[in-house]
């Protein structure tokens, strides 16, 4: 199967350039820019895409690339950062821009390359730069240009090498797709070849030449990647898996029971309940500072499952439902930058008592995931669960986490989830929860002064996770939750309810 490489020069999008090529049908992988011409030409790529960055070009100790990998003879797409970087580097200039573009701009094309192929002449595009190209490289000529930008595509076209100063992988960008297709399939010749059936039969192949006869011990949170994750090493390696499922405490309402009785009654398989609220609650007392108490979880969660591996005898992997964006997010595997440490990435102690570590879901999105586990037979009500974060609600109780604040987030949010279901919502929003605040404030109920916390809800709408917009809840809807949580759940005389998109926010509080 033929892929693309595309090299993180660090920029927010960065992931999202991945997400759309996958989109495409043509699998890709992202790695930093540092990658040597060695590990480019063993990775064998067919394409390769250079993102954006912050850096700038003409800088002292900007990125930069060695320049065999323009004579790879392979077709190459800059982006923003990645077009400078190209034009620099091949003999031309770059400058301050004289008109600096942040946000959407119309974009004009000359009809004459294939890169806009059946793209409207004018369209919206979304840029975000304060550097542009001011002399092309020999060989290059502009292909489209915006009111301030002369140079807003370009290319190369014997070389194959493109340059685009906008960002065609962001959704505002309207044709972005379609310019991100016609480089993938024309000027590349590459076809939609990458499906999750494509994927389940290689990640099945893999796992079982890595495991071979040896026992796999499954750390399963609850969440839709860890249950996903428990199908495919099933379905790999069948009672070589033991699924060892940590009640740490911070689980929402009942979900325990719940999430026991779902993966046994659905993939029959053996799981081992820990109950260790009492262990993980102690280690958390009076930690306050989120990424403190991200590493206490994962550290937590490691020392569990090997006690447990101890008492089942000899287990030689460790398996995690982690995803490609929990791997970004913590500043793994590219240039970009620790947005949060997730608990089975960032928050691994440094030696852990197990072969190896395997993680069947590393590369996929979040939308991927649930699309593998219809494909691996699993049902909807479990694939389609509210996403639900490893260190669960320890970042979903702003400060420090005690018995009385979990139960009033336990009951906050069930009581959202159960009128979000009741409105027919629970499918057309991506996530949605609520959160306590370390706010108290002054209310009054029954004619009597209360200093009582605020509950903050959330709900987002996204496609991948790594850019979400707030969703636009009714307020009819969110009128009867805020009455019934303040009704219902003592000790909150306030709610809140969270406007912001992703970014300059993360989905989740902490």
């Amino acid at each position: 199967m033929k892929k693309v490489l595309v090299l993180d020069f660090g920029g927010q999008y960065n992931l999202l350039v991945a997400r759309r090529v996958r989109e495409c049908g043509v699998y890709c992988e992202i790695k930093p820019y540092t990658m040597s011409m060695d590990d480019i030409r063993a990775f064998d790529p067919a394409a390769i895409i250079f993102t954006g960055g912050p850096a700038t070009v003409f800088e002292p100790n900007a990125p930069a690339l060695d320049n065999a990998i323009f004579e790879l003879g392979l077709p190459i797409l800059g982006i923003c950062y990645g077009q400078q970087l190209m034009i620099h580097q091949l003999g031309g200039a770059c400058r301050r821009a004289e008109v600096r573009e942040y946000g959407k701009v119309e974009l004009t094309h000359d009809g004459t390359s294939l890169l806009f192929d059946g793209v409207e002449p004018t369209s919206i595009c979304w840029m975000s730069h304060g550097v542009e190209v001011e002399k092309l490289s020999p060989g290059f000529r502009a292909i489209a240009h915006t009111a301030g930008c002369a140079y807003a595509a370009i290319e190369n076209a014997e070389r194959k090498l493109y340059g685009v100063q906008f960002h065609p992988e962001v959704l505002h960008t309207v044709h972005g797709t379609e310019i991100l297709k016609n480089f993938l399939y024309k000027v590349c010749g590459l076809s939609p070849e990458w499906s999750m059936a494509n994927y389940v039969s290689e990640a099945i192949g893999e796992v079982r030449a890595k495991v071979g006869s040896g026992k796999v011990l499954l750390a399963l949170s609850g969440g839709v990647d860890s249950a996903v994750a428990a199908a495919l090493l099933y379905r790999a390696v069948g009672e070589q898996l033991t699924c060892i499922f940590v009640d740490h405490g911070l689980l929402r309402k009942d979900e325990g029971d719940q999430v026991e009785q779902a993966m046994h009654d659905c993939l029959g398989m053996r799981i081992v309940r820990v109950n260790a609220q009492e262990r993980f609650l102690t280690k958390l007392a009076g930690i306050s500072e989120p990424e403190r108490k991200r590493k206490i979880i994962g550290e937590e969660f490691i020392r569990v499952f090997e006690a447990e591996a101890k008492k089942l005898g000899r287990v030689d992997f460790l398996a995690q439902g982690t995803i490609y964006p929990d791997v970004v997010e913590s500043g793994v595997g590219g240039e970009s930058v620790v947005i949060k440490s997730h608990h089975n990435v960032g928050g691994l102690p440094d030696h852990v008592d197990f072969k190896e570590i395997i993680e069947p879901l590393r590369r996929l999105f979040k939308d991927e995931v649930r699309q593998l586990g219809i494909e691996l037979g699993l049902p909807e009500s479990l694939v389609w669960r509210q996403p639900f974060p490893g260190p669960g609600l320890a970042i979903r109780v702003i400060g420090e986490i005690t018995e009385e604040k979990l139960h009033i987030v336990r009951e906050a949010d069930a009581i959202f989830r159960e009128e979000v279901a009741k409105a027919g919502l629970e499918r057309s929003i991506n996530q949605y929860f609520a959160a306590l605040t370390n706010l108290r404030s002054v209310g009054v109920m029954g004619d009597e002064r209360t200093y009582d916390y605020a509950i903050a809800l959330r709900a987002v709408e996204t496609q991948d996770f790594m850019t979400a917009d707030f969703s636009r809840l009714p307020w009819e809807l969110l009128d009867t939750v805020s009455r019934r949580i303040v009704n219902e759940v003592k000790g909150v005389n306030r709610i809140l309810y969270d406007v912001t998109s992703k970014p300059p926010a993360t989905v989740e509080l902490e």
